[in-house]
């Protein structure tokens, strides 16, 4: 097998068990059996716990906000895109197996002793408010904005984790309405350029 092939099995397992149960609770010996690989050969392509770690949520990052922007951008009209944002955190509250933003639980296990973790968690982070940024600022509203519909999202991720419910998107889609709606209303929007 491949080292490529051999990547993509270890990540597979480490986000199928990290994701279920946490990453402390998990040993290399089970990843070695869900994966199929020999201990020899993960630690040929991790050869730390916090490498594996970081690769699987840099992996998951790139699909998460993948997934996001394609539910997103089905819906043409820039000011019903940060709705939109909602919209799929519902829907991925939803799923079966829905345990919480990934980030958000590995920072709480190792975010104080892995900086290589850290750095990955703040990047995922930093990653999702500039694209909240983009619709912002596609949308013809104040960036102002993009900070309190960053701790929406993130406070509805947060609340969904612990509920198990779907609820704190549905709240948090209509807080985001209020807050868009109020920022046109007020003449906060940018003005339209000049031809």
């Amino acid at each position: 097998m491949d080292s490529a092939a051999a990547r993509d099995r270890a990540l597979d397992a480490a986000e199928e068990l990290y994701y279920a149960r946490g990453v402390s609770c998990v040993g290399m010996d089970e990843l070695r059996g869900t994966s199929g690989l020999s201990l020899k050969r993960l630690y040929q392509l991790f050869p730390a716990k916090e490498q594996l770690v970081a690769a699987y949520l840099a992996r998951r990052d790139e699909r998460w906000r993948g997934r996001l922007a394609a539910r997103v951008a089905r819906q043409p009209e820039a000011r019903e895109r940060i709705p939109a944002v909602f919209d799929w955190l519902e829907e991925w509250f939803g799923e079966p197996g829905f345990r919480g933003c990934a980030w958000i639980n590995v920072h709480g296990e190792l975010g104080a002793t892995s900086e290589l973790v850290a750095e990955q968690v703040r990047a995922h982070k930093e990653a999702f408010r500039d694209y909240l940024d983009t619709l912002v600022a596609e949308a013809d509203l104040p960036a102002a904005l993009t900070g309190p519909l960053f701790l929406l999202a993130e406070g509805a991720m947060v609340t969904a984790g612990i509920t198990g419910s779907t609820r704190p998107a549905a709240e948090a889609r209509e807080a985001a309405r209020t807050l868009v709606a109020a920022a046109g209303r007020d003449g906060l929007s940018r003005p339209a350029p000049t031809a």
